[in-house]
């Protein structure tokens, strides 16, 4: 036993690191294709385009609408969080103090999943507002006409998420703010952190593309936009290593995202260093 963790400890520990991630990991997981189990260092999502209706004469051929369909690739990455924790500090640790490890490792890669998405979010061509100024009321309107001019189903499948600063200016837009607006029983979510709104269920996240700066994207896009595949789903393990007396808790998983359709995200561009608006 002075040489290992005790079998029951390892599971109790995968288990805090597994429900911390489901709980708090990834916030954008959820709102896109998500394909678990990918067997190969890579996964397909399969785009089809748009169909053209014609017409035919009586008793005539009709036309093929020969829809194009293109296989998408997500790439499996390999992400690593891991740290030490010393067999003298690991005798001192109260239950509160495991899952306070476990946590860290878990919202990390929650975190790094989060990133992947965001990468692919900014490979779309689809932009608008000129980043020079805080998020207003025409900013969110313009980033949900984009996708409405980009034919985007509105289905309930839309999704946003704004900078810190972005959602605060939003909320001083009465609309966005007000609960006579914006959308109840919103899905496994906390309603302060999403609010929906012109038929997109926005929520703050800290992880966009230049935040707390000029230039700062936001993001409307629709859950059929983006994919991620996950080979190895969030794991913990945990070895001894004698020599420093010490245990490595390490976790990790592996994952790839890939942007199935550019028209389904539109960027909204806000400047982040300027002040919030007055209400």
């Amino acid at each position: 036993m002075s040489t290992s963790v005790s079998t029951s400890f390892v599971r109790q520990y995968e288990r805090d690191v597994h429900e911390a991630f489901q709980r708090r990991g990834s916030f954008l997981r959820g709102t896109i294709r998500f394909e678990p189990n990918v067997v190969g260092e890579s996964t397909t999502f399969q785009k089809v385009g748009k169909g053209v209706a014609t017409s035919k004469a009586r008793h005539g051929q009709v036309t093929p609408m020969n829809q194009s369909h293109t296989a998408i690739t997500a790439t499996m990455e390999d992400k690593y969080a891991g740290d030490w924790v010393d067999k003298l500090d690991e005798n001192k640790l109260t239950i509160n103090e495991r899952q306070v490890i476990a946590n860290g490792g878990a919202f990390a890669l929650g975190r790094a999943i989060d990133a992947q998405i965001i990468e692919k979010f900014d490979e779309t061509t689809t932009t608008t507002g000129a980043g020079t100024q805080a998020l207003t009321r025409t900013n969110l309107l313009a980033g949900v006409e984009a996708l409405d001019d980009n034919d985007v189903p509105d289905d309930g499948m839309r999704w946003g998420i704004l900078s810190p600063r972005s959602w605060s200016s939003a909320l001083t837009i009465e609309e966005f703010a007000s609960g006579d607006y914006v959308g109840a029983d919103l899905p496994f979510m906390d309603r302060n952190r999403v609010r929906e709104w012109m038929g997109v269920k926005w929520m703050k996240h800290t992880g966009v593309t230049n935040k707390g700066a000029a230039q700062t994207k936001n993001y409307a896009y629709h859950m059929s936009a983006v994919g991620f595949g996950m080979g190895q789903d969030v794991t913990a393990d945990i070895t001894w290593h004698g020599d420093r007396a010490a245990h490595f808790v390490n976790h990790f998983y592996s994952g790839g995202a890939a942007l199935i359709d550019a028209e389904g995200v539109s960027q909204i561009l806000t400047d982040d260093t300027q002040a919030i608006p007055t209400a």
